[in-house]
C-alpha cells in the first residue's frame, strides 16, 4: 500500500515557517501585505478567498480585501489594481479566478506588476520560471514540488508525466520539474493512448479536472502520484470530494500518493503565504529570513 503524503500537515509546517519569518521581518519594519480581490458571488471563489484571508491573518500577513460587484467594468477593476500596484503597504495582489465573462482575465492578470504578482501568472514571472531565474511560481505547482521534496525523493533523472496543460498548473509544474532535472512529458485531451505514457512515469501529476480518470492500470508499480484534482461527485447518495485519481485502487500500486482532500489543496494556500513573504523581501531588497530559505 502507498504511503500517504500528508499535505495538510506539511502545509501546517510551512505556515509556522512563514509566521516565524514574518516576525523576523517585523524586526526590520517590514510587514508583508496581501491584497485580495473577488468579483461577483461565485460560492467556491468566496470560500477560497475566505480561507486565504484567514491563513494570512494567522501568520501575521496584513490582509487588504476588496469585494466587488459582478457588473464592475474592466476599467474600474484595472484602476483598483493600479492603485494597489502603487500602494507600498501591499506586497502581493491576488485576483480570484474565474472572473465574470465580461472581464478579460489575461488583461487583468497582466495589469498586476510582476513584483506584486503573488499568483505567479504574469508573463514576466512565467518567463522567469521558464528560464529558471527565480521567478514567482504559481502556488499549486509550487505546492506539488514541495510535496515531492517532503518525501526526500531524488528528482534528478526521474520520468515525470503531467496530465493537463493549463497555464495555472500543468505547464508550470512541468517547467518546475524540468528545472529539477526531471524528464517531463505532458499529456492532455488530444493525446492518444494516455496510459502508454503514464505507465512509464516514476512520478505522475494529475491535473485534468475529471473525477477518478486515472486508474491503477495507468500506473507504474512504485510510482509517486500527486493528485491536483478536486471534483465534487455524488457517491452512495452523498456529495463528496474526489481527485483525478482513483485513490483506493491507485494506493495498491503507487509507493506514495496524495489524498483528496488533504493533499495538494492545503499546500496551495500555504504557498500563497510563501510567495507573499518572498515578494515582500524582494520589494524591500532584503535577504529572505534564514528559515524561509529552507522552503526554497
Amino acid at each position: 500500500m502507498a504511503k500517504i503524503i500528508d499535505g495538510k500537515n506539511i502545509a501546517l509546517t510551512i505556515r509556522l515557517i512563514i509566521k516565524r519569518s514574518v516576525l523576523e521581518l517585523g524586526k526590520k519594519d517590514i510587514y508583508p501585505g496581501l491584497a485580495t480581490i473577488i468579483v461577483g458571488n461565485n460560492s467556491a471563489s468566496r470560500t477560497y478567498i475566505k480561507n486565504k484571508i484567514k491563513a494570512s491573518n494567522e501568520v501575521g500577513i496584513k490582509s487588504y480585501h476588496f469585494d466587488l460587484e459582478e457588473k464592475i467594468s474592466e476599467t474600474n477593476l484595472v484602476e483598483l489594481i493600479n492603485r494597489l500596484n502603487k500602494d507600498n503597504k501591499v506586497d502581493g495582489i491576488l485576483v480570484q479566478l474565474p472572473l465574470p465573462k465580461h472581464l478579460n482575465e489575461n488583461n487583468i492578470i497582466d495589469c498586476i506588476k510582476p513584483e506584486k504578482d503573488v499568483d505567479g501568472f504574469n508573463i514576466k514571472n512565467a518567463g522567469k520560471i521558464f528560464l529558471n531565474r527565480n521567478g514567482i511560481a504559481p502556488c499549486t505547482p509550487l505546492g506539488c514540488l514541495l510535496l515531492l521534496r517532503s518525501i526526500k525523493v531524488n528528482l534528478e533523472g526521474k520520468n515525470v508525466v503531467v496530465i493537463g496543460r493549463s497555464n495555472i498548473v500543468g505547464k508550470p509544474i512541468a517547467q518546475l520539474l524540468l528545472n529539477e532535472n526531471c524528464t517531463v512529458t505532458i499529456v492532455h485531451s488530444r493525446t492518444k493512448n494516455i496510459s502508454n505514457f503514464t505507465k512509464e512515469a516514476d512520478i505522475l501529476i494529475a491535473a485534468v479536472g475529471k473525477p477518478e480518470i486515472v486508474k491503477k492500470e495507468w500506473l507504474k508499480k512504485g510510482s509517486i502520484v500527486i493528485d491536483v484534482g478536486i471534483n465534487r461527485v455524488e457517491k452512495d447518495g452523498q456529495s463528496k470530494l474526489v481527485g483525478d485519481v482513483d485513490f483506493n485502487a491507485a494506493s495498491k500500486v503507487a509507493s506514495y500518493i496524495t489524498p483528496v482532500p488533504g493533499g495538494v489543496g492545503p499546500m496551495t494556500i500555504a504557498c500563497l503565504l510563501v510567495n507573499t513573504a518572498k515578494l515582500a523581501c524582494l520589494r524591500k531588497n532584503v535577504m529572505l529570513p534564514k528559515i524561509l530559505k529552507e522552503i526554497f
